[in-house]
Formats: C-alpha cells, sequence, structure tokens
C-alpha cells in the first residue's frame, strides 16, 4: 500500500510538473510532439506586469492543438488555466491584439479582444492581464480555446507580434529563423476580404433641418461589439460633432446609391489612386429607400453620415451620444450608380 501510494504521488507530481495525462504520467509514456512552435517572440505581447511566461508549456500546448492530440491538449490547457494567466494572457493577446475583429468567439473573447487590441495600442498590457487573472475558469478556458483555434492555424500570429517589434521586424523575425506568412501567402480566395475582418455597422436614413432646407442624413450604428467610437476615430479623420453648426465635407467618403431600385449600397473612402481604400458599410440586402427622402437625396447630392449611436431608436440618443463626445460626423458625397 505505501509503494502503490508513492508511485501514485510520484506520477501526481509528474503530471503536474508537465501537464501530461495522470495515465501517461503513471506508465512513463510521456510524449512530445513535434515540431514545436517558435515562441521566442511571445514576451514581445504586453500581457501585464510583463510577469513570467511558461514558453515551453504555451509551444508544447500549441504543439498538441496542431497535432490533434486532445488528451493533451487538455491537460496542458489546465495547466495553463490554472498556473499561468501570464502565458494564456500573451497567447491570446497574439491571437487578438491586432486584428480589428475577433470573428466568431465566444462571449468572454469578444469582451476582452477590446482590451487587447487596448493593450496592443497603448504598450500597456495591465488592464488585459487583470481581466484574465479575474476570470473565472470557465471563462479563462474560453478565450483560451478561442486562441488556440488561431495558434493551431499556424504562424501567423507571428506576423502579429512582428508589428510590436523595432525596425524592420519582419527581416528581424526571418533573421531569427521564425517563418513569416502573409494574407496574400495563405491564398484565402475571393471569398474573404477586409470588410468581412471589420467591425459592423447598421445604418438608419434620417433627415434634418438647416438654414438652408432639409439635409438627408445616415446614422450609423454598431452592429457586432468591436464596432463604436473607437473603431470610427481609428478608421476614420471625421471630427466631433455636437449638433451644432455642419460638419465638413469630405469629398472622399461617398455614399455609393443603386438608382435602379432607390437603394444604399456601400459607405466608402476613395483613396488617393481612386480606389475604396476604407469600407465602412455594406449593404447585404437590396431595401428601396422611400421616395421622398430619395428624392431628397438626388436633389442635395451630400449626405451628413454621423455615430455611432448604440441604440438610435432610443430616446434622446443622437443628444446623449454628442453629450459624451461620443458622436462623429463628415459630410459626404453622394455617387449615384
Amino acid at each position: 500500500m505505501v509503494k502503490n501510494h508513492g508511485k501514485k504521488q510520484r506520477a501526481n507530481q509528474r503530471a503536474q510538473r508537465t501537464g501530461a495525462p495522470y495515465a501517461s504520467a503513471v506508465t512513463r509514456t510521456l510524449h512530445t510532439h513535434e515540431p514545436l512552435p517558435d515562441m521566442t517572440a511571445l514576451p514581445l505581447m504586453p500581457h501585464g506586469s510583463w510577469g513570467p511566461l511558461d514558453l515551453d508549456l504555451a509551444a508544447r500546448l500549441v504543439a498538441a492543438c496542431r497535432a490533434g492530440c486532445v488528451s493533451c491538449q487538455r491537460s496542458l490547457a489546465a495547466k495553463v488555466v490554472a498556473e499561468a494567466r501570464s502565458t494564456l494572457a500573451a497567447l491570446a493577446g497574439a491571437a487578438y491584439g491586432t486584428l480589428p475583429t475577433p470573428g466568431p468567439v465566444s462571449g468572454p473573447t469578444r469582451l476582452w479582444a477590446q482590451l487587447a487590441r487596448e493593450a496592443v495600442r497603448t504598450r500597456s498590457g495591465e488592464t488585459a492581464f487583470a481581466a484574465v487573472a479575474a476570470m473565472d475558469a470557465a471563462d479563462a478556458s474560453e478565450l483560451l480555446e478561442d486562441a488556440l483555434t488561431l495558434w493551431t492555424a499556424g504562424d501567423l500570429r507571428l506576423i502579429q507580434l512582428a508589428q510590436l517589434a523595432p525596425a524592420d521586424p519582419m527581416n528581424a523575425l526571418r533573421e531569427a529563423g521564425i517563418e513569416v506568412v502573409t494574407l496574400d501567402d495563405l491564398d484565402l480566395g475571393d471569398d474573404v476580404a477586409p470588410y468581412q475582418l471589420a467591425p459592423v455597422y447598421g445604418v438608419m436614413p434620417m433627415r434634418t433641418a438647416t438654414p438652408g432646407g432639409p439635409v438627408p442624413m445616415l446614422l450609423l450604428y454598431p452592429e457586432t461589439e468591436d464596432a463604436g467610437i473607437e473603431d470610427l476615430e481609428s478608421r476614420t479623420d471625421w471630427e466631433h460633432w455636437g449638433l451644432h453648426g455642419t460638419p465638413d465635407m469630405d469629398p472622399a467618403w461617398r455614399l455609393r446609391a443603386r438608382i435602379a431600385d432607390r437603394s444604399l449600397q456601400r459607405l466608402v473612402r476613395v483613396g488617393p489612386d481612386g480606389e475604396d481604400d476604407v469600407e465602412l458599410w455594406r449593404a447585404q440586402e437590396s431595401v428601396t429607400m422611400p421616395q421622398d427622402w430619395w428624392d431628397l437625396l438626388d436633389r442635395a447630392q451630400h449626405i451628413l453620415v454621423i455615430g455611432p449611436v448604440a441604440e438610435p431608436e432610443a430616446p434622446r440618443a443622437l443628444e446623449n451620444a454628442a453629450d459624451a463626445g461620443e458622436l462623429l460626423a463628415v459630410v459626404a458625397r453622394v455617387a449615384f450608380v
């Protein structure tokens, strides 16, 4: 009995130390998954207090996921969640710190991804790490599982880590023997466009009174959690507007409208080369505008675009956004097609 107890104790200690399943630790059939990914760039992530990272544990976990070894993945992931929250924050930050939108992920990940982007922007991971440290095991597990989905796809995350490095980061990573992959290299096909990866907005046609008469107005409201004032500030140069006076006109911003069915199609910014360099909104289906509103749009040939307003139909929604300094506006041209 004593001998068996000692064997169990040593197996438990070995399992805790390595993260291997208990059965493997008992039989001493520990195995590794090759190749182990290079994690030397992971400390570049602002993972909070620059706490210690278990790069070996991170590498073995990602390798197990890529190998499809469910037992190792579960045991190693449990170890990360229980004992290595700094490592979890770095892995998740590398996955979501520079993506414009986290994509189809769990609720905890979607909320935390906003903190990850802010951590990369400010180079301070205190808030993001504090959120990871405060998560219960279930939320932390979901965050890790979502991040591992991206890590399992390959070393694309290292491109994002490279964006945090000093000058000429791509060459630095290549010289370190790290494979650098670009989106063009992935051959994702024509079905994947930058717009599909960006925050999503809806639009509400409106009109407003001015000294010169009524003007058509388009109100933007967030449809995904990463859409909002911070996103619009980063992707536009629209001015903060307090509902007084008229915002500046910027002919680079165009609302494309289709004459055939009186529908709005896209809200874009046209670059110096004449190509659309920012697509802020795209119609998912054709909706015919009311005749009187369309006639106003046709006469004006320009439109006041404002946003974001989280709940546009709520009482005083516009006023509250303006009072909070969270309303941006621009006068855009209308391009009929």
